[in-house]
Formats: C-alpha cells, sequence, structure tokens
C-alpha cells in the first residue's frame, strides 16, 4: 500500500528557514583565513525562507533572511535540516523589491 504524502504549512507567524552552508573556512575583509573551528561569539546567519505562515508579513519563500541561529528549533525533512522561528525572531530581509533598504547588496 502506498503511503499518503502530506505537504507542510507553516501557521501563524512562523517561517521556516533553509540554512546556508557555510564554507570551511572563510576570509576577513582583509584576506586573513578564519578556520572552521573558529567559533565567532553571537554570530548571525543567513538563510533562506521556504515556508510561511499565514501572519508573517515582512517576508515570503524564497527571500534571504539574517537571524541568530541558536537556541531556534530544528526539524528534519527528508535528511535536510530547517529551522522553524517566529518572524520578529529575523534581523533582515534580503529581497528585490524593497521599500526602506540599507543600500547594501548581497
Amino acid at each position: 500500500m502506498v503511503e499518503p504524502k502530506f505537504e507542510i504549512q507553516m501557521l501563524h507567524d512562523r517561517v521556516m528557514i533553509r540554512l546556508e552552508q557555510e564554507a570551511e573556512e572563510r576570509r576577513s575583509g582583509s584576506g586573513i583565513v578564519i578556520p572552521a573551528t573558529v567559533k565567532m561569539a553571537n554570530r548571525l546567519a543567513w538563510g533562506e525562507v521556504c515556508g510561511v505562515g499565514t501572519n508573517v508579513r515582512s517576508v515570503k519563500v524564497g527571500d534571504k533572511v539574517l537571524f541568530n541561529p541558536e537556541e531556534q528549533y530544528e526539524v528534519e525533512v527528508h535528511a535536510k535540516v530547517y529551522l522553524v522561528m517566529r518572524e520578529r525572531d529575523l534581523h533582515a530581509v534580503a529581497t528585490q523589491e524593497t521599500d526602506h533598504g540599507t543600500g547594501l547588496y548581497l
């Protein structure tokens, strides 16, 4: 017997985010190599919005968002890890259409 498939729908003000994979090492603005083993305190991360609840107003699926990955809820779907959080826990959104941006682009 074939198992039915269930589509995931986010509720209320919840946002599902796929983390962007960080390189094993990164470079500072001046070119200094920072190994992957170095933990930076309170570092925010970028991710892509994969789903939004009906009460989410500022982001949409496909937007890149800036958030604190610590103390967020993780869920695994088909061997991929996603984060689930409230919209109010997001710090910034990078989108092609903006009304009041910073002038910085990704």
